[in-house]
């Protein structure tokens, strides 16, 4: 009797290398048809991708609850379950997000800047897509949707490669999108899901050149270090949120009150809830029962410095060093007494992940303070954390929030998706010899 035998690990790693390129090469022929695609057609895709997900939500949801019964299993934190659960109403506002992007402009075409110069050459700096677009993401497949929607309406192709905790979702998912889009008469391979159960298919992603022209990974500190300090193609360091609460002594009580809860509350599990909560020592005495309070009646445990603790009048549990510079993504929150505004800069410039970051106040000079010092890609001012996201910000569904400086910064929607290029229209010219 003969047994099976393994092969070697590098023939295992030499046939995904070629899987994955061999994806990304159908990618490019998609790419070169999208690049053709009027609006009309990009938007009629996007609109039967909404419908088809509502008409085919029944499929999608036995997928997930796979995931679901497999995280739990596996013993998945409740807040990596809340990413990775779809329902009714879910899935309905994703296909809700795609009829927003159809609604949106078309950033390809647009002319950034140009003219006739003296010698009549004409130049345009014009957008056009990016090309493929490789996306690495964790359990959250509202991501594979919205990544598909903005990436086509961009006229890009997408390789997405998710996590194998969401697997039986994004297989579901993509097979809607795959059928929406073709049936709309744009190439199916506009929209490709790679392997999720070996790690080596996200290396051979972010390192295929010539084939993939961006890749975006969003998700943990892990993944994202782990595809930026790896990757030979371009990338958008996306996503990690140690975001900040900043209650300044002018602050109106009710209003922080309102502000701490919804940042830290409304969906712990989220890149833009408040991870950390620092309080001007001016107002602590007042303020920092009552937040105290209603943190604790929210489910929320308090990490909290000596300061802040002896003020509580609730249970807090000490905070550690390494609490200021976790994102929990769960109900708890790193709480602080500080003694000035520059001592609440300093702490964010030390600790924040240049996010989002917040300040509570009544005081405009403390305000404009603020908002200059601070340096993250989105800053509130009597605001919540939980509204820096592209729909919020009018810009439909985001493909992630760009932590970074260079190309994007803060929510990325569809310009952030596109390249430019530079069409000089002439009559013969010729440049004089020097």
């Amino acid at each position: 009797m003969t047994t099976a035998v393994e092969p070697p690990v590098s023939t295992v790693d030499e046939d995904l290398r070629a899987q994955v390129h061999d994806a990304a090469r159908r990618a490019r022929v998609a790419a070169s048809d999208l690049a053709l695609a009027t609006r009309q057609v990009k938007d009629a895709a996007l609109h039967a991708i909404a419908d088809a997900l509502v008409r085919r939500a029944p499929e999608v949801l036995a997928a997930n609850a796979e995931d679901v019964r497999r995280g739990r299993e596996s013993g998945l934190a409740e807040s990596m379950i809340d990413r990775l659960s779809l329902t009714e109403a879910r899935i309905a506002a994703i296909a809700e997000a795609q009829r927003t992007v159809a609604g949106l402009p078309d950033p390809v075409g647009e002319v950034l800047r140009g003219g006739i110069l003296p010698n009549g050459l004409e130049t345009r700096q014009v957008r056009v897509p990016m090309g493929v677009v490789g996306m690495v993401y964790e359990g959250r497949p509202n991501v594979t949707v919205d990544a598909a929607g903005l990436t086509l309406k961009a006229g890009n192709a997408v390789l997405l490669r998710g996590s194998s905790s969401a697997e039986s979702s994004n297989t579901a998912l993509v097979a809607v999108l795959r059928d929406a889009v073709a049936e709309a008469g744009l190439p199916a391979d506009s929209v490709q899901l790679l392997p999720c159960h070996d790690r080596a298919s996200v290396r051979h992603l972010i390192t295929a050149r010539g084939l993939v022209d961006l890749v975006i990974p969003r998700g943990g500190a892990g993944l994202i270090n782990a595809v930026v300090q790896g990757a030979t193609v371009p990338t958008v360091e996306t996503g990690v949120g140690n975001c900040h609460v900043y209650v300044d002594s002018a602050a109106d009580l009710d209003m922080a009150v309102r502000i701490v809860l919804n940042s830290k509350a409304r969906r712990p599990s989220v890149c833009n809830a408040a991870e950390n909560l620092l309080v001007h020592k001016d107002i602590a005495e007042r303020f920092v029962p009552e937040v105290a309070r209603e943190l604790s009646a929210a489910g929320v445990t308090l990490h909290a410095d000596s300061r802040f603790a002896a003020l509580a009048g609730t249970a807090t549990v000490p905070a550690q060093d390494e609490d200021w510079d976790t994102e929990y993504l769960s109900l708890d929150i790193a709480a602080k007494v500080v003694d000035s505004l520059a001592d609440a800069v300093s702490h964010i410039a030390e600790h924040g992940s240049g996010h989002t970051e917040a300040i509570v106040t009544a005081d405009v000079r403390a305000a404009r303070e603020f908002t200059a010092r601070v340096d993250a890609a989105a800053v509130m001012v009597n605001a919540a954390t939980s509204f820096t996201d592209g729909g919020e910000f009018g810009m439909g569904a985001e493909i992630g929030i760009s932590t970074q400086k260079l190309h994007a910064r803060g929510p990325m929607a569809l310009p952030e998706l596109t390249s430019t290029k530079w069409v000089v229209w002439g009559d013969g010219h010729v440049r004089p010899s020097s």
